[in-house]
C-alpha cells in the first residue's frame, strides 16, 4: 500500500516505486448536528466528492480513508483507493486484517504473515511468454475491427459512471446452474456466451470481443489467495455465432477455448492487443466475480457491529457487467456520457431475458432467441417501419396515360441528349402495343427485350404490359449462346430488338 507508479526516462513502461515514512491520509467529518436520514444523506454528498478526487499515481499511498461520524456510537468508514494497488479479490482479505488490528488493540499485532509480492513477480518472470503470444495470435485471427457498442472518440475521456442491478429469481439461478452441470461447462461459461449474445445485437455482429478479468492468482504459489495487490488481469473472449447451431453447442466451443487458454492468461492485454491489432479491441467488460466474502467481526470485538458494506467503481469501459457468482446477482456499470439509466436498464432486461430462454431450452438455435422485449420489437417492426400511406389503385399504365392527357408536353423519360415527353410516350407505346397483340401476345405472354437501356426500352416495357404480358430483359452486351438460351427458357415468343 505503499506503491507509486512514476515513468522514468529511459524505460518504456511506468515502475513500481515502494515510499519510506508514508502516512496514510486520514480525515474525519462529524455530521452529528444533522438529524439521522439527513446526516447520511450528507455522508452520501461528502463519500461521492472523495471520490472524485482523482491521485496522483506517482504520490503514494493510492489510497485514502475518510470516517464519518453520524451520531452517538454510529459511523461510516470510506475507503478509497485506485485499482493499481488492490482488485477485488483482496478486498475481504484488507477487511479481515483491518478486524484482526482492531483486535490487537490497534498496535498491527496479530496479523499473519503473508507472501512476498517478489515471489508472484518470479512466478511471472518463469511464464513462456512465447507460446502465450502464439495462443493469443491464434485465438483472435481474422478479427479485423473493435467490437463497439459506443462510437470510438479519442478526444472524449471517461466520464462519471453509474449502474443498475437486477437480482435473478432463485429458480432461474437454480436452472442456469443446472444447465451448466449438465452441460458440463462452468458458469462463468453460461455467462459469457448470453453476454456475447446481447453485445452482438448491439453491435449487429456475430463475431463479438469482449473483455473479462480473471484472478490472475496461480494456484500452484502458496500463499496467494491471502496476499494484497492487483493481480486481476483483462482478457478479450471471442464469440462467434453460427445462426444454426444450437447454444449448448457455443456453450462447449467456448469451454473448450477458454480452457486452452488457462495457462496464457498472464500476458497483459496491451501486449495482447499489440500482436492481434484492431480486432482485439472492446468497449465492454465481463466480471464473474468468485472471490471470497466479506469476514465476520470478530467475536473479540463485541462492542462493534457492522450494519452494512457496498462498493462502488468506475470503469473506462462503456459498459461493464459484473456478476456475483454465490447467487448470480447482476450489476451493470456503464458511462454517463454515453449511455442514460433507461438504456442501461433495457441492456439488463434483454440479459436476463437470453439467460431465461437459454435455461428453458438450452437446445435452442440461436437464430430464435430472441434478445429483444415485446415492446422493443414492436418499436422496430412496427413504430419505426410504420412507412404506409394511401396510395391510389390505378396501373403504372393508367397513371402514363394521365400524366400524358393532362400535361402532353412535359418530358417524360431521359436519356443523355434525347428525352421524350409524355404524350410521345404514350402515342409509341400505344402503337407497339397494339402491333404486340396483333402477334398473339396477352396475358401470360412473354415477351424478350433485347434492347440497350434508354428510351427504346422504356416505350417497350409500357407497350408489353399495356398488351397484357410480361417483359423478360435480355442484355445486349451478353454473348448470343447465353442470350438464345434465356429466350429458350423464359419462352418468350416475340423478341424486341434495336
Amino acid at each position: 500500500l505503499r506503491a507509486g507508479f512514476r515513468q522514468v526516462a529511459g524505460i518504456e513502461q511506468p515502475v513500481q516505486v515502494i515510499a519510506e515514512g508514508v502516512q496514510l491520509p486520514w480525515r474525519e467529518e462529524d455530521l452529528t448536528d444533522e438529524p439521522g436520514h439527513a446526516a447520511w444523506v450528507r455522508s452520501e454528498r461528502i463519500a461521492v466528492e472523495e471520490r472524485a478526487q482523482r491521485f496522483d499515481l506517482g504520490k503514494p499511498p493510492l489510497l485514502k480513508v475518510l470516517l464519518l461520524r453520524l451520531g452517538a456510537g454510529r459511523y461510516r468508514l470510506v475507503i478509497t483507493m485506485h485499482h493499481l494497488v488492490l482488485d477485488g479479490w483482496s478486498l475481504p482479505i484488507l477487511l479481515r486484517e483491518v478486524w484482526a488490528a482492531y483486535a490487537a488493540g490497534g498496535s498491527g499485532g496479530g496479523l499473519p504473515a503473508v507472501t512476498p509480492y517478489r515471489e508472484y513477480l518470479g512466478w511471472l518472470a518463469r511464464q513462456d511468454k512465447d507460446a502465450a503470444r502464439v495462443a493469443w495470435s491464434r485465438m483472435l485471427a481474422g478479427t479485423e475491427e473493435p467490437t463497439l457498442v459506443a462510437p470510438a472518440d479519442p478526444a472524449r475521456s471517461p466520464g462519471e459512471t453509474a449502474y443498475v442491478g437486477a437480482e435473478l429469481p432463485p429458480p432461474l439461478a437454480q436452472e442456469l446452474t443446472r444447465l451448466a452441470r449438465d452441460a458440463d461447462v462452468t458458469l462463468n461459461t453460461v455467462l459469457q456466451t448470453v453476454w456475447a449474445l446481447v453485445v452482438g445485437g448491439l453491435t449487429g455482429r456475430r463475431d463479438v470481443v469482449f473483455g473479462a478479468t480473471v484472478a490472475g492468482r496461480p494456484a500452484e504459489l502458496p500463499g496467494m489467495e491471502d496476499m494484497l495487490g492487483l493481480f486481476i488481469n483483462t482478457i478479450p473472449v471471442r464469440v462467434r455465432f453460427d445462426p444454426a447451431r444450437t447454444v449448448a453447442e457455443l456453450f462447449a466451443d467456448l469451454q473448450a477455448e477458454q480452457s486452452a487458454l488457462l495457462d496464457h492468461q498472464h500476458l497483459g492485454l496491451t501486449e495482447i492487443q499489440r500482436l492481434t491489432g484492431p480486432g482485439a479491441g472492446f468497449d465492454t467488460l465481463l466480471a464473474f466475480e468468485n472471490f471470497p466474502g466479506d469476514p465476520e467481526v470478530p467475536a473479540a470485538l463485541d462492542s462493534i457491529r457492522m450494519t452494512g458494506a457496498g462498493m462502488r467503481e468506475s470503469t473506462n469501459f462503456a459498459l461493464a457487467l459484473g456478476v456475483d457468482a454465490s447467487d448470480l446477482k447482476l450489476r451493470l456499470d456503464y458511462r454517463l456520457d454515453l449511455f442514460d439509466r433507461r438504456e442501461a436498464e433495457r441492456i439488463v432486461g434483454r440479459l436476463v431475458r437470453v439467460l431465461e430462454q437459454v435455461a428453458a431450452d438450452p437446445q435452442v438455435r440461436l437464430s430464435e432467441i430472441d434478445v429483444l422485449s415485446a415492446g422493443e420489437r414492436a418499436l422496430v417492426v412496427g413504430q419505426w417501419n410504420a412507412t404506409a400511406r394511401p396510395v391510389r389503385s390505378e396501373t403504372v399504365t393508367e397513371r402514363i396515360g394521365a400524366w400524358a392527357a393532362r400535361t402532353p408536353g412535359a418530358v417524360a423519360v431521359r436519356c443523355g441528349s434525347d428525352a421524350i415527353s409524355y404524350g410521345e410516350l404514350e402515342a409509341r407505346s400505344n402503337r407497339l402495343a397494339r402491333c404486340l397483340r396483333g402477334l398473339g401476345i396477352g396475358p401470360e405472354s412473354r415477351v424478350g427485350l433485347r434492347l440497350p437501356r434508354g428510351i427504346d426500352m422504356i416505350v417497350s416495357m409500357l407497350a408489353v404490359w399495356k398488351a397484357g404480358g410480361a417483359y423478360v430483359p435480355l442484355d445486349p452486351e451478353y454473348p448470343a449462346d447465353r442470350l438464345e438460351f434465356m429466350t429458350a427458357d423464359s419462352d418468350a415468343s416475340v423478341v424486341i430488338d434495336a
